[in-house]
């Protein structure tokens, strides 16, 4: 149950990150010559389930106990 318990927290550390990492951080899209196109789309359906299911993961990881 412990190495359960961190791995659930490694997961929803690096869900949380990349949620936010996508939400916030401009891709960028097209580069053609002297022409740069980016693309920020904000906080999509995606990023918000990411970020969702890793505040999961850390509740759960943090709220488990160990057997003894």
């Amino acid at each position: 149950m412990k190495i359960l318990k961190i791995v659930l927290l490694i997961v929803g550390v690096v869900l949380i990150i990349f949620g936010l990492y996508n939400a916030f951080v401009p891709q960028q899209v097209l580069d053609i010559g002297p022409l740069e196109v980016n693309a920020k789309e904000g906080l999509t359906n995606q990023t918000l389930g990411m970020i969702g299911i890793g505040v999961l993961a850390l509740i759960a990881g943090a709220l488990l106990k160990n057997r003894r």
